[in-house]
């Protein structure tokens, strides 16, 4: 057999899926029953699979039917057999197979009873030198396996596999009644060799898209993640609930500790025909600490970065802390040096996202090409609003700014309230920090590969800690 060369395999504890420990970390993707359906109809298409099954079926002298076939040594149709007659059939092949009807039923606790329905078309010479055309309804079946390979991928195995022959009837040709009883047989006989291999060619085209879920994803240049199974697969009535544990690196190779959900995540109930794929907030943390980490974050605003309508002029900040600030020099330009003091906080609750970055600023006149001045300092909280969407690959983040606060830390005059800036400095903030900040946001959080499906046109749903994307079948 084809897996003969796995050694190992997993089969127990696919149970039914339960609210317990499954619901609770990870990503959570379940994959109904009907994407399997159409992954094995697409790997049919256009492939060579069904076109490996066209070939010989009968042969005088070799073969299926030779010496060492069915007609030799004790065969189906060997010494005492009607040998005579069906001497008089030669080169019988299968010269057509229409695409299968797939149907699949999910085995909860096993794995998969898989059906092909199936019509071949059989051409060959009759007795009297004739062309023969016979056409044969076939029904595939097999009972699947899903267990977990060495390599930690979840697979599916054949156990056992089947065929039965529906109707045969002759298209055209003159075949006696005694020797196409024999035609018939020969079918019986020869058809589960034949057509059981489409089983096994299907499934590992399968098995190369269950085992894409477990793949290594880069974030931009920012790093990787990784993602592993959890726990065994696991098997209900109308999908196949993997729970996946993203492991996320660095550029240079150092594991990112990933932060425990602050409560645990509930799954709602999936719907019927869609699979859905649960994303956990600390995955979203992840990607900001990555941000974070390599300084993609920070931010020198100069004036020429800012709209005309925005003044970064030493004019414009004494002008709003007169009392303060009046002795500044005129008709300065001013630098903002805004640089993040640690990893930004997403939060995810029920129907919102936002995200918390807590920043130092440091407020100078601007020289081009001299020295910088320092004029205060202010330790502050940028409060923005997250709006998610989806790709095919992955989910993206788009932030607008909903509240920005700040405290004085030091200043070249005496102490102010600073709230009469955060107006100003919110203007800045929108104008290019924000920009900035969607920008490097453009690398998204990756989502794991799960038999090809699109997310692209996904439903998205926010509830606490996670986000819960539901896509329509394709089967």
């Amino acid at each position: 057999m084809m897996f003969s060369i796995l050694s190992v395999f997993l089969f127990f504890g696919l149970l039914t899926p339960s609210r317990g420990l499954l619901e609770t970390v990870g990503t959570v993707a379940r994959i109904d029953k009907d994407e399997l359906v159409s992954a094995i109809q697409n790997s049919l298409v256009g492939g060579p699979i069904l076109q490996n099954v066209l070939g010989t079926v009968t042969s005088l002298n070799q073969g299926l039917l030779g010496s060492g076939g069915l007609l030799g040594g004790g065969g189906l149709l060997s010494y005492g057999g009607i040998v005579g007659v069906v001497e008089e059939v030669s080169g019988l092949k299968i010269e057509e197979i229409v695409l299968p009807k797939v149907s699949v039923k999910l085995l909860p606790g096993f794995g998969v009873q898989l059906s092909l329905l199936t019509k071949v078309g059989l051409h060959g010479s009759g007795p009297l030198g004739s062309l023969l055309q016979v056409a044969a309804e076939v029904n595939v079946s097999s009972r699947v396996a899903l267990g977990v390979s060495p390599k930690g991928t979840p697979i599916l195995i054949v156990k056992s596999c089947s065929t039965l022959l529906g109707h045969i009837s002759l298209l055209s040709g003159l075949l006696p009644a005694p020797l196409f009883g024999v035609v018939e047989q020969t079918l019986f006989k020869v058809l589960p060799r034949l057509l059981c291999p489409i089983i096994e060619s299907v499934l590992v085209v399968v098995n190369e898209l269950l085992g894409a879920v477990l793949s290594l994803v880069p974030i931009g240049a920012l790093g990787t993640v990784e993602f592993t199974l959890a726990t065994l697969p696991i098997i209900s009535n109308q999908y196949i609930q993997l729970d996946i544990n993203p492991l996320v690196k660095s550029v240079g190779g150092d594991l990112i500790d990933l932060p425990e959900p602050p409560k645990p995540i509930k799954v709602p109930p999936k719907e019927d025909h869609t699979s859905q794929v649960t994303v956990p907030s600390y995955l979203f943390n992840t990607v900001f600490e990555l941000l974070e980490t390599n300084g993609a974050l920070d931010i020198d605003i100069t004036p020429e970065l800012v709209p005309s309508n925005v003044p970064m002029t030493t004019t414009a900040l004494a002008g709003l802390a007169p009392e303060a600030l009046g002795t500044l020099p005129p008709d300065e330009n001013l630098l903002i040096a805004l640089r993040v003091k640690k990893a930004p906080t997403f939060l995810l609750t029920s129907g919102k996202a936002s995200v918390t970055i807590p920043a130092s600023m440091e407020l100078f006149i601007y020289h081009p090409h001299g020295t910088t001045e320092s004029l205060l300092s202010l330790s502050s909280v940028l409060t923005l609003n997250a709006q998610l969407a989806t790709s095919a690959t992955k989910l993206h983040i788009s932030l607008s700014l909903e509240r920005f606060s700040a405290v004085l830390e030091s200043s070249f005059a005496a102490k102010f309230d600073v709230s009469h800036l955060e107006e100003w400095l919110s203007d800045v903030l929108r104008a290019v920090y924000v920009h900035k900040l969607n920008v490097v946001l453009e690398v998204g959080v990756p989502l794991p590969k799960i038999l090809n499906v699109n997310f692209a046109n996904a439903g998205l749903e926010i509830i606490e800690n996670a986000v819960v994307l539901t896509v329509v079948s394709r089967g």
